[in-house]
Order: C-alpha cells, then structure tokens, then sequence
C-alpha cells in the first residue's frame, strides 16, 4: 500500500517536471513546511490580489442595481439596493484599509473577509427573494442570484492556496449551500439542487487545481530567486529579508537572535593558483559540508565571494558559539592542495550586542570577523574584547 501511495507520488511529480522538486510536493497539501520567503511573499500576493478582487465586487455590486430597478417591485429592489449599498461599502473599505504585513495569517483574514462578504449578502438576498412571488424576467433575474456560489468558489482561481486551505475557504460556502437547501426540504427540486451542488463541487476542484498549479510555478520561481545558484545558499537580497524578517520577530517576542559572519581565510589564493573552476568546487564542497551539519531552523546566506551568514533565530551568543564550534570540528572541506579550508568567523546577538536593527547586528559580527582574521585567521570572536578562541 505504501509502496502503491509513493509510486503514485512521484508519478505526480512527473506532471511538473522541472518545476518542483519530490520534496517539495507536499507543499502543495500544505502550508506548514514552506520556508519564510515562501510564505511571506505569498501573503503579499494573496492579499493584493483579495484587494483586486474587492474592488471588482465594489463597483459590480451597485452597477447591477440598475438591472434590479428595471425588474423587481420598488419594494424589493430598494431593500436589495440597501444590501448592496452595504456589500459595496465593505468591499470599498478591504481595498482602501486592509493592507499586506507578509503575514500569512493576516492574508487568511483578508480572504475570509473577502468571501464572508458575499457569502452574507447571498444569504440575505435569498431570503429576501423566497417572500416575493417572481414571474417572468423578475423570476429569471431573481434565479441569477442563486449563481453567487459560483462565482465566488470560481474566483479561487486566482489564489495561490494549498490544498488544505482551497478546502477551507471552499467549504462555508458549499456548506451554505447545503443549508439553503435544507430549509427548502418541502419545496425542493432535488434533481435541480443535486445537480447545481455537484456543479459547484466541480467549479471548487477546478478553482484549487488552477490555485495549486498557481503555487508550483511560485515555488518554482521563488527558489530560483532567493538561493545563489552555484552554492545553493540564500542569495544576498533574500538573505537581508530573512535578516529583516527575524530580527522583527526576535524583537516582538524579545528572544535572542544571532548571527555568524563567516569569511573562509586565503581564499583569493586557490582562485589564483588553481583556477575559479577549483574555487567554485571548493565554495560548493563547503557549503554542502555546512548544510550537512547545520541546526534545522539556521540559514545560510552567501553574503558575497567566499563570506557568508549564518542565521540563528532562537539562539543565545553561548548556543551560536557552540554551534560554529560543532561545525568547525565536522570542517568546512578541503583546499585543492590538500590542506583544510578554515574560516574566520564573527558573532553577533541582538540581546547581548543591544543592536537596534539587523544592520547594525550585521556589522557587529562583520567587525569581529576583520578582528579574527587580524589575530591570526581560523578563530572565532564573539565580543569585543581582545579575546579569541584559537583552533
């Protein structure tokens, strides 16, 4: 059975070839493994296009009035255009107010915002519609109110959502549905309803295939951008929004954030002697060596050439000390001639260092770097006091 289940999973991947690695195929399921940059740049881009989303709704919404005027009794229509004044209004204040903070909960909160909204004037509308006998182009207009479920789980489409969270988002409304259904139990065309409930079963797995091919091409893409594509480390640009992202949270949570600023000593002269060729084989030994030993949770970042960052979020100056001592016993591979490549590494840690702002942590551990190699190379500094720790 198991065997059956990861063959199946791998055939999947097969459909995405080049796109996302095995791995990464059970992101698609779910949010709860998607690195940092990921989810960040993901909760931006729900949340722009929840706005663009509402500001369609915002001006549909009222503009449809002029239809209702010229069908229904003036009873209905003015008490349907007060609902729809109303829809209008909370669609105008989620595109003028709510605002991305890259937060992925915050984006859930615009979607459901943005769906609630709807779903509520559905509800009302419907209603509404079941006191009035309709006849004719009224009764006609008055069914294409049934056709808001729809429309909403069609605008899924346009989400980059998981699985799990389509299910979600998707589900208040099917259960909606269902409920409708249920209060008409005496009066109900049950070949009708159990036909247009299977319509919009199809439209939501439809609305979450287009969102999940939506998310793999962005897994796609922001791999590519975010790592340094000899080394497979986080490249610069990604590195200082990590910095930015951790040291925020660091901060609100005021727990330790350190960080180690590492420099692989005589570098310059393996590219010299030896060739680039030589250097890159030795850059990506090193990184691949790092990565091999690194906590989960640390990041690292090539800074720029052979200096990189190593990331610890969660992580007092004694454990971060620890920590690059583990991986300098386990070493950072082997120079072309034979000998060890070595390091000399500065560390910094928001709490000890009272660093106001993730530059100024990096510059702390920048200067302890300069520091160990000024003393001698193959060391680590983690204050600034004439002190080192010798190999």
């Amino acid at each position: 059975m198991i065997s059956t289940l990861a063959l199946h999973w791998h055939r999947l991947g097969g459909l995405m070839p080049g796109e996302l690695d095995e791995g990464e195929l059970a992101w698609l399921v779910s949010p709860h493994r998607h690195l940092s940059l990921l989810a960040r740049r993901r909760a931006v881009l729900i949340v722009n296009r929840v706005r663009l989303f509402a500001f369609l709704f915002a001006v549909l919404t009222p503009l449809w009035s002029i239809v209702d005027f010229v069908v229904f009794p003036f009873q209905l229509w003015s008490e349907l255009a007060l609902m729809r004044f109303a829809a209008c209004v909370a669609f105008a204040c989620l595109v003028v107010c709510y605002r991305s903070n890259g937060d992925l909960f915050n984006a859930y909160r615009a979607i459901a915002l943005l769906f609630a909204i709807p779903t509520v004037f559905y509800v009302a509308s419907h209603t509404l519609l079941t006191f009035y006998q309709l006849s004719g182009i009224s009764a006609a207009i008055g069914a294409g109110y049934a056709f808001l479920p729809f429309v909403l789980l069609g605008g899924l489409a346009i989400f980059p959502l998981t699985l799990i969270e389509t299910f979600v988002v998707a589900s208040p409304i099917l259960i909606c549905q269902a409920v409708s259904g249920y209060l008409r139990w005496a009066a109900m065309d049950w070949p009708s309803f159990a036909g247009a409930f299977w319509l919009l079963l199809l439209i939501a797995g439809v609305a979450g295939l287009a969102g999940i091919c939506q998310l793999a091409f962005m897994i796609a893409l922001v791999r590519q951008a975010i790592r340094d594509p000899l080394t497979g480390a986080f490249s610069r640009n990604s590195g200082m929004e990590l910095l930015d992202l951790h040291f925020t949270n660091a901060a609100r949570a005021h727990a330790p954030f350190s960080v180690a600023f590492l420099d692989l000593d005589r570098f310059k002269n393996i590219n010299d002697e030896f060739g680039h060729e030589e250097g890159d084989r030795a850059l990506t030994a090193m990184t691949s060596q790092l990565g091999h030993h690194m906590r989960h949770g640390d990041s690292l970042v090539r800074w720029g050439g052979e200096e990189f960052m190593l990331l610890m979020p969660g992580t007092s100056l004694m454990q971060a000390q620890v920590a690059i001592e583990r991986l300098r016993a386990a070493g950072f591979g082997t120079r072309p001639e034979g000998g060890p490549i070595t390091a000399s590494v500065g560390i910094a840690e928001r709490k000890s260092d009272r660093a106001r702002e993730w530059k100024e942590l990096v510059e702390i551990a920048d200067r302890r770097m300069y520091r160990a190699k000024e003393n001698g190379r193959d060391r680590v500094i983690c204050e600034d006091q004439p002190t080192a720790l010798s190999a």
